[in-house]
């Protein structure tokens, strides 16, 4: 039988989308014999890429983003508390997971991160102290993830797997990628199930016709 190919979970500690995702989508890599690849990127980069503002960035759109989140939180049965504030630094947080090589820690060590950022621990998650402990907490070597997160080395994959991710056609968070196919969000897990299933409903030659469709009018960027 060949090998299935892992599924690339693109993530950063910045958004409660991905905190709701992560879980989710490591129960749908268990349920299709999938690896998931935790990849940690920078949003912030990504956005600057694509010209775009983040959702917390925009008055309006903060506020309903932040109801959405609750939203999407109850039906869930998920707690949801606010960081000390947002946007947020998630940089070391990052690297350090980008530090830790072993996938299966590094699913152990992000789990932790998100929880500690969104759920009920109520960390700050900006502190390195904090994250240092956190790291330890479940067993790892946070001061030595902690340095090595300050390394040049880390520094640059974290830019290259921005880099990747956007290469790939991402242009937010959390975005997943299975087989040469990129999915977007928190709501596309159920999209990426039936994927999996052989039973994705786009029609490949139907797509292709969208493709082609011209764009009539072009905004001016600022």
């Amino acid at each position: 039988m060949a090998r299935r190919t892992p599924l690339t979970f693109y993530f950063d500690f910045i958004s409660p989308y991905a905190y709701l995702a992560f879980p989710e989508v490591l129960r749908l890599c268990e349920a299709h014999e999938r690896e998931l690849v935790p990849v940690p990127v920078v949003f912030g980069a990504m956005l600057s890429h694509h010209g775009h503002l983040g959702p917390a960035e925009i008055p309006s759109k903060r506020v309903y983003t932040f109801k959405h989140v609750l939203r999407l939180a109850h039906d869930r049965g998920r707690a949801l508390i606010p960081p000390a504030g947002h946007p947020f630094n998630s940089l070391l947080a990052l690297r350090m997971c980008l530090a830790e090589s072993d996938i299966e820690e590094r699913i152990r060590l992000v789990g932790k991160i998100f929880t500690a950022t969104w759920g009920l621990d109520g960390a700050d998650v900006t502190e390195p102290s904090v994250l240092e402990h956190l790291a330890s907490e479940i067993g790892l070597d946070g001061p030595n993830l902690r340095t090595l997160a300050t390394s040049p080395g880390i520094k640059s994959a974290l830019r290259d797997t921005t880099a990747e991710a956007i290469a790939a056609g991402a242009f937010g968070v959390p975005s997943m990628v299975v087989d040469g196919e990129l999915f977007w969000g928190v709501d596309s897990v159920p999209h990426i199930d039936r994927f999996l299933q052989g039973r994705d409903p786009i029609d490949q030659a139907a797509m292709e016709r969208w493709q082609q469709i011209p764009m009539l009018v072009q905004r001016k960027r600022p």
